[in-house]
């Protein structure tokens, strides 16, 4: 296994139209991706790019979003999550079974349309760890 680029930092936030405003207006980003609904995950996601990377800001989508707890215990949204990318994702999958991480769910298509899975935090220095397949076509 063989891993990639950071991706995105995950940032949970209890509004996407005002973690954008922040983003523009305090960090002078210039690139903001169109929000759009991610219902399988239950968020709504916004990629703010960077000249390196890009930040998915992640807002709930209803009140059984997997998000909620975090926002309860942070109200004002917060770093949520680090995202690899990885050329292989199955092989990604079996490599870290191998080393008796637990992963948070099956294998699904994350935001970018790529095959996504989660790594428990406990397993991960405390770090909430998205492992994605790395997309297609050029960055």
């Amino acid at each position: 296994m063989k891993l990639g680029r950071l991706n995105h930092v995950g940032v949970a936030t209890p509004s996407i139209q005002d973690s954008i405003a922040h983003y523009r207006d305090t960090m002078g980003v210039e690139v903001i991706r169109e929000p759009f609904d991610l219902p399988a995950q239950g968020v709504k996601v916004c990629f703010v790019d960077t000249p390196n990377s890009q930040i998915e800001l992640i807002e709930p989508l209803g009140d059984t979003s997997p998000i909620i707890k975090f926002l309860e215990k942070n109200p004002l949204g917060g770093q949520h999550h680090l995202c690899f990318e990885v050329p292989d994702i199955e092989e990604a999958r079996a490599y870290f079974e191998g080393k008796g991480k637990r992963i948070l769910g099956p294998t699904r298509i994350g935001a970018h349309g790529t095959p996504i899975f989660f790594l428990h935090p406990k397993d991960m220095e405390g770090v909430l760890t998205e492992i994605m397949e790395s997309p297609k076509q050029a960055h």
